[in-house]
Formats: structure tokens, sequence, C-alpha cells
């Protein structure tokens, strides 16, 4: 019996040689995972879709450089899926803040209140956040990346990455409150 990481080792060799049937099946097989990251960064859903194909089309120009032994073909490509994402969105002026207004000391979102909001509707209202926000809030807290990565990537001081996380906690646990209330 085979299994589906030996299906998909035989895909991405596929796809090395420039099979089309192998990069239909990569595309299919990624497609709803790719575009849920993909629609994470870019509220606008033709333009999602503008970068989930730009991504992919990266993907296979680029899958010769794919290397197992250091991540999996998840992670490499939600990478690149970011990657894109992120030059789609330095193409648009974003403001990010530099001098940082006082916030008072947030408490953390309860545990219970994330409990009984559904992915759907956090998602909704994470795209409520400023751009700037939103964008640091994803990487930091859905990708996993550090302030460090952060800075580099966007080309900004680890303290505005900061900042955006904490203001994008703030926002979102009001938002999370009011949601609350309507439900």
């Amino acid at each position: 019996m085979r299994s589906k990481e030996n299906d998909i080792k035989e895909i991405i060799e596929g796809c090395k040689i420039n099979d089309r049937r192998a990069q239909e099946f990569l595309y299919k097989e990624f497609y709803v995972s790719m575009a849920a990251v993909c629609t994470r960064y870019i509220s606008n859903e033709q333009d999602a879709m503008q970068i989930l194909n730009d991504g992919f089309l990266k993907i296979f120009r680029n899958i010769q450089s794919y290397n197992n032994a250091k991540a999996g073909i998840y992670t490499w490509m939600s990478r690149i899926m970011i990657n894109t994402a992120i030059d789609f969105l330095r193409k648009r002026p974003i403001a990010f803040v530099s001098d940082f207004p006082s916030t008072e000391e947030e408490t953390a979102v309860e545990n219970t209140i994330m409990q009984k909001i559904n992915a759907d509707a956090l998602l909704s209202l994470i795209r409520q956040l400023p751009s700037a926000t939103q964008l640091v809030f994803n990487l930091y807290t859905v990708d996993g990346f550090n302030h460090r990565e952060i800075s580099k990537i966007l080309k900004i001081d680890e303290g505005t990455s900061r900042w955006h996380i904490s203001e994008g906690r703030r926002q979102l646990k009001k938002l999370i409150q009011s949601y609350q209330i309507k439900s």
C-alpha cells in the first residue's frame, strides 16, 4: 500500500521535470491550504487569488530548489505564498507606526472567549485590523515569525513590530468583545 507521503514525493519529482499532470495534482492537493494562507494576508478575494496563482507559478519555477531535508513541502510552499503576498503588499502604501502612541496595558484575550469563536469569524475580525497591524499580526501570531524576522522582511524596526502585535491584540480584544455581544 502506497503512502500519501510517497505519492507527494513522486509528484514533486514530476514537477521537477515539468510534468503537467504532476503540477496539476500538486496544485489541486494544496489549493485550499495555500488559498487560506493568501487570504490571511490579502482581504480582497480577487487579489488573494492572483497571489495564489503567482505563488504557484513561483513554486513550479523553483521546485528544483525544494529540499525535503530542510522543510516539508507545505512549509516551503506556504513561505513562498507569504513572500508573494508581502511582495504584493509592498507595492501598496502601508503605514507602519514609528512614533508609538501610548496604549493602556492590555490583558490577554481570554481563552473561553476564543473558544467560542470559529476560525472564519476570527479571520473576519483579524481582517478588520489596519493593514499594517494585520500583516505583522499574521506574520507573528499565525505564521510564527519572530520580531527580528518580521523587521527584516518588512524593513521596519523590531519595536515597530512589537507595537503592531500589542495594538493588534488590543484591537482584536475589542472586536471579539463586540462580536460576543452581537452573537
